[in-house]
């Protein structure tokens, strides 16, 4: 039998990556963890999850005070923000959950940590830091990094991404996003409510496009209410360097000239996975620009090395890099063959309103063919979304033919955390009739789930027929009171 260094080798320290390394070590598996920057946590950590949404609460905070006579209270004079205390406030979070990420906690699990950037020198070694480590099987979960964007000009023209926002030393006066999926929206309106002046570029006629558009649309509204500017089927010409300044030169729908100067471009084009200087066509792993191709058991072209997360290409989010490393560890340390099922994978773009959802929306079951009913409940009928001062929002339950829930929208305060009453229904294959009769605590946001399902059952339990056999068999004797007479 092949003596190897390690019974597995990781190779990334993020969500994917240290799910395996956790769980592989606490197993007994003989466990080593690399990664190539100088501190664990991924890009999640460090740029992504938790400084997104550490600002995007400091915008929150912000907005609501300027905010404070809509509540009844006293209008404040709010004075502007200085980004380099919001800025600190990030560093401070992210340094905080750093050390539930940090070497020494992975070594008291059994795991060895090493830092460098490796390559594959045979299907079983890697080198680094001018060493080589063998390992029974091999773990790629190095993520993903901001896609390159086809911007003419743009190579000789500063711009931030998501690398780079969260660290700027001021406030930009006004920026410029192009791109409007979540990363871009989020940080469109975070901006915008810490005083920027933000104007979003997007080719197509949607934000967030893989959302249905009446969602997305309720996103929109708000965020342009609150100021940010969109420019819509809009088609980049070029960017420049002004300097202190940038310009951006667009088309719009009409084809006419839009030329827009401002003090810092975000550029959020989508994600690249991160497959350079790892050697994999020196081995054959099979990749391409969208990932790594793996099977259903996260499998590469060769059976003992896996790739977990962002880096296959399939649901670029932490919660779903978290779930493949556990299918990986089922895999490679008990030898299970456990397959991923992404049926009920859910996602949240956490704006103001949040957009979360989970299975099929509307449009992908539309262009599926599939025959589906669609049911619908607004915020604006829920007690504590208009106690809040939320008016904006609503639920779409998304039914096949069979009349079984294939999919869950939700637009509107606190989604995120309302998707998840979804998540624990659909996965226990709950019935809609349970949900529909079940209490929930009043008044709440969950309600929503409650009603959009009563809803379904409505026109069911009081239609005519059941109205006739009440009747019938005890002897009701129908309304007390005539709408016609009363409105006469």
């Amino acid at each position: 039998m092949t003596k190897f260094d390690f019974d597995i080798g990781v190779i990334g320290g993020g969500a994917a990556g240290l799910t395996v390394t956790a769980g592989a070590a606490q197993l007994g598996a003989k466990t080593l963890l690399l990664e190539k920057e100088p501190a664990l946590g991924g890009d999640c950590l460090h740029f992504g999850c938790v400084p997104s949404k550490t600002l995007i609460r400091s915008a929150q905070v912000y907005q609501s005070m300027k905010k404070a006579a809509h509540y009844g209270l006293p209008a404040l004079d709010v004075p502007p923000v200085d980004f380099a205390r919001v800025r600190e406030r990030i560093r401070s979070v992210i340094a905080t959950i750093q050390q539930h990420d940090s070497v020494e906690r992975f070594c008291k699990l059994g795991a060895r940590v090493e830092f460098g950037a490796p390559r594959f020198i045979d299907e079983h070694s890697v080198s680094v830091n001018g060493r080589s480590y063998s390992a029974g099987s091999w773990v790629i979960a190095t993520g993903s990094s901001p896609a390159p964007a086809p911007v003419p000009g743009l190579e000789a023209t500063p711009f931030l991404t998501n690398r780079e926002i969260f660290s700027l030393d001021k406030l930009p006066g006004t920026m410029a996003v192009i791109g409007a999926g979540p990363i871009a929206i989020e940080m469109a309106q975070a901006f915008n409510r810490l005083g920027a002046r933000v104007f979003v570029i997007q080719r197509s006629g949607q934000i967030l496009s893989k959302e249905d558009q009446d969602m997305a649309d309720l996103v929109m509204q708000v965020m342009a209410g609150e100021g940010v500017e969109f420019h819509l089927n809009a088609r980049v010409l070029g960017v420049r360097d002004l300097g202190a300044t940038r310009e951006v030169k667009l088309a719009d729908p009409e084809g006419r000239e839009v030329v827009l100067q401002v003090d810092a471009l975000l550029v959020a084009l989508g994600r690249a996975p991160n497959v350079e200087g790892l050697g994999l066509a020196d081995i054959g792993i099979v990749f391409d620009k969208r990932g790594i191709a793996v099977d259903n058991r996260l499998r590469t072209n060769h059976r003992h090395i896996y790739a977990p997360g962002d880096i296959n290409g399939s649901f670029q989010f932490t919660h779903a890099a978290g779930y493949e490393g556990g299918i990986v560890v089922s895999n490679a340390i008990f030898h299970l063959p456990r397959k991923a099922d992404y049926t009920w994978m859910p996602w949240c773009t956490y704006a103001d309103p949040e957009l979360a959802s989970i299975g099929i929306n509307e449009k992908a079951a539309r262009a599926a063919g599939i025959d589906c009913q669609v049911w619908s409940e607004e915020f604006s009928a829920n007690d504590r979304s208009l106690a809040e001062g939320e008016r904006v929002g609503r639920i779409k339950m998304i039914l096949d033919d069979k009349e079984k829930p294939i999919g869950v929208q939700i637009c509107g305060p606190q989604a995120g955390e309302l998707i998840s009453e979804w998540v624990a229904i659909l996965n226990g294959k709950t019935k809609l009739s349970t949900l529909a009769g079940a209490v929930h605590p009043y008044p709440t946001l969950a309600e929503i789930n409650k009603r959009v399902a009563g809803k379904y059952f409505s026109p069911k339990i009081f239609s005519e027929t059941v109205k006739k056999g009440l009747k019938l068999f005890f002897q009701l004797k129908g309304p007390a009171c005539d709408p016609r007479s009363e409105l006469s």
